[in-house]
């Protein structure tokens, strides 16, 4: 399993997450406290919007406590919104293509979970990936396929229905393969201008998810695991459950992917 954690709000320094906090997310990387796995080092990357609608893109596949340069660019670097992960591989190899996030123009994407089996049906998921976007099959992941599956169901226009109907295909072939765990997943994704997270898993062990509003930095941080108590409380994502977050707020709803759109789809 994964870390990762994702900022909304106003301009914040990435070193204000990734490595200040005591339970920071390079911290995290090797010491994460809620998750089957405490060490997350099979690379890592961040995205981040500044000026530009494309957000700018930094990922290797060294452990992110070994990375001096991470580091440097965390602390000069200031974004009103930013994805970063620290990855532990579920089988797939360590390289930069397979770290996440996952970008396609303005959009990019980041996971914590797996999908049972998806080795053995990788090829008809990347059959699923619309031809305009196959180019930008880079890695090998069942996250990004299931990013781009889900691009090109519409998740310009419908992030929420898009990311729950490519849920439902890739979780309808697991189940035609026959392997557990179907589906587990907290995920985040953002438009440069939104930010989405979803918390969902075809069994009782959804990987955890956690958001709060920061006062003091005026801004959302939302988490696969808290990095500090100092700024107060955190909300724990329900189960099954899809967040939108802008600078109005927050709104959570239901998020439960159908069963037949697999028979729609392949």
């Amino acid at each position: 399993m994964c870390r990762w954690a994702a900022w909304l709000g106003a301009p914040l320094y990435l070193s204000e997450i990734l490595s200040a906090p005591d339970h920071s997310l390079i911290r995290q990387s090797r010491e994460a406290s809620k998750c089957k796995t405490a060490i997350n080092a099979d690379g890592f990357g961040l995205a981040w919007y500044d000026q530009r609608p494309e957000p700018g893109l930094y990922r290797d596949v060294y452990p992110a406590w070994s990375d001096p340069n991470l580091r440097s660019l965390a602390h000069q670097v200031q974004a009103r919104l930013f994805l970063a992960h620290v990855r532990a591989s579920t089988g797939t190899a360590t390289s930069r293509n397979n770290c996440h996030p996952f970008v396609v123009g303005r959009w990019c994407f980041m996971h914590n979970g797996q999908v049972g089996g998806f080795e053995g049906f990788r090829k008809r998921a990347d059959m699923l990936i619309a031809e305009e976007l196959y180019d930008q099959r880079r890695g090998a992941t069942d996250s990004e396929a299931l990013f781009l599956v889900a691009c090109g169901l519409g998740l310009e226009a419908d992030p929420a229905g898009a990311l729950a109907r490519g849920t439902a295909i890739f979780e309808g072939l697991s189940r035609q393969a026959g392997v557990l765990p179907h589906m587990r997943m907290a995920a985040a994704l953002s438009d440069g201008e939104r930010l989405f997270a979803v918390r969902y898993a075809s069994d009782d062990l959804a990987p955890s998810l956690f958001y709060q509003w920061n006062a003091a930095w005026q801004g959302w941080s939302v988490v696969s695991e808290p990095y500090s108590t100092a700024a107060g409380a955190w909300t724990e994502v329900p189960k099954g459950s899809f967040c939108s977050f802008t600078r109005e707020g927050v709104s959570v709803v239901p998020f439960a992917p159908e069963a037949g759109a697999l028979a729609v789809a392949v």
